[in-house]
C-alpha cells in the first residue's frame, strides 16, 4: 500500500507541473470564441455583448469568429477539430443539438465538446409582416387547411429549432406550411422586416426591435405560457397546443481534453461576466433570459435536447435537404 501511495504521489509530482502551468499560464494570447453564424444573428449578438467583459475578466482578448453556413455545422466542425488548448471554444446555439439528428456529421456534439455553460434562454416567435393578412395563429392555422403548402415561413435554417418546432406545430394541428430556410437569421429577418416571406419563426432577440416598431406582428410564443419578452402575446400552449414548449438557448463549449483548470476557469469568467449587471440587462434586453448554469446542468440540458428533438426529426423524416 505504502508502495503504490509512493507511486502515486510520484505520478501527480510529474503531472502537477503541466497541470499548474496550464492553469497559471493561461491565457497567454488571444482566445478565439466561434460564433457558428454569420454576423447579424442572435448567436452573434449574445456573443458580443458580453465578449469585452469577458476579455477583461480573462485579461486577454477574446476574438469572436464568424463561421455561418449549413444551419451552424460549419462552424460546429471548425470548434470539434480544434486542439484542446483552450484557446478555441463556442457559443452554440439551439441548432447544434437538432443538427446531431438532422445531419451525418463527422462528430457527436456529447464526444466532441466539454460544456461550460447555458448561457440565456429564450422563447420564439412566430410572427407576421405586418402588412399580411394574419391577425392572429388561428389565421394561419385556417388559411393552411384551406390551402395546404400555400404559406411560406422563413427561419434561420433546416433542422434548426424553430424549423423542427414549427413542424412539431403542423403536425399536432393537421396543417401544412413551406418551410424557407435561410442562412442564418441575419438575412431571414431582413427578408422578413422587407415582407419578402409573410411569416418568420424566430428568437425573439433578432426581432424584437422589429416587433416593437410595428413591423413585425406576434402570433405566438414558444413558451409555456406568456412572456415578459413579448408581452400581450399567448403562447402556442393557450393556443390550443396544449403542452407545447420549444425555448430557444445559446450555450458556452469547449473541446473535450481541454484541462480541467482551464475549463473551471473559463466557467468562472463567464459566470462572472453573464453576472455583470450591464451584460445581464443587455441582453434580457434583447429578449432573453440569462442562465448562466454550470457545466454540469449545461451537459444534461444538451443531451436532453438531443434526445427530444431528435425524435421529433425522425418522426417527420427532415433530413438536411427538408
Amino acid at each position: 500500500m505504502r508502495r503504490r501511495h509512493i507511486l502515486a504521489l510520484s505520478a501527480f509530482g510529474l503531472a502537477a507541473p503541466g497541470i499548474l502551468r496550464a492553469q497559471g499560464a493561461w491565457p497567454d494570447r488571444p482566445i478565439k470564441l466561434i460564433v457558428p453564424w454569420p454576423p447579424g444573428g442572435s448567436t452573434d449578438t449574445v456573443a458580443r455583448i458580453f465578449q469585452p467583459k469577458l476579455s477583461e475578466i480573462l485579461g486577454k482578448q477574446v476574438v469572436i469568429d464568424n463561421r455561418g453556413g449549413a444551419s451552424g455545422a460549419v462552424g460546429g466542425q471548425e470548434a470539434a477539430r480544434a486542439p484542446a488548448d483552450g484557446y478555441t471554444w463556442m457559443l452554440a446555439y439551439d441548432n447544434e443539438a437538432t443538427n446531431q439528428t438532422v445531419m451525418r456529421l463527422p462528430y457527436k456534439a456529447l464526444e466532441a465538446f466539454a460544456p461550460i455553460s447555458l448561457v440565456a434562454t429564450g422563447p420564439l416567435a412566430m410572427v407576421a409582416h405586418h402588412s399580411s393578412p394574419y391577425r392572429t395563429f388561428q389565421d394561419v392555422v385556417d388559411a393552411a387547411k384551406r390551402a395546404p403548402d400555400s404559406i411560406a415561413y422563413a427561419s434561420s435554417g433546416v433542422g434548426g429549432l424553430a424549423h423542427v418546432s414549427t413542424t412539431l406545430l403542423q403536425q399536432e394541428g393537421g396543417f401544412r406550411l413551406v418551410h424557407v430556410p435561410y442562412r442564418g437569421g441575419g438575412p431571414a429577418v431582413s427578408d422578413a422586416v422587407a415582407g419578402n416571406v409573410p411569416l418568420f419563426m424566430s428568437n425573439v432577440v433578432i426581432i424584437s426591435q422589429h416587433i416593437r416598431a410595428g413591423t413585425l406582428r406576434p402570433l405566438g410564443v414558444t413558451t409555456a405560457g406568456e412572456t415578459r419578452h413579448v408581452p400581450g402575446v399567448k403562447s402556442f400552449a393557450q393556443q390550443g397546443f396544449t403542452g407545447f414548449e420549444a425555448p430557444t438557448w445559446w450555450a458556452f463549449l469547449g473541446r473535450v481534453g481541454t484541462p480541467q483548470p482551464i475549463l473551471a476557469r473559463m466557467q468562472a469568467a463567464l459566470a462572472e461576466a453573464l453576472a455583470d449587471p450591464v451584460v445581464k440587462a443587455k441582453i434580457e434586453e434583447q429578449g432573453a433570459d440569462v442562465v448562466a448554469s454550470n457545466a454540469a446542468d449545461c451537459g444534461r440540458f444538451l443531451a436532453s435536447e438531443i434526445e427530444r428533438w431528435g425524435k421529433v426529426i425522425r418522426d417527420n423524416h427532415i433530413t438536411a435537404e427538408s
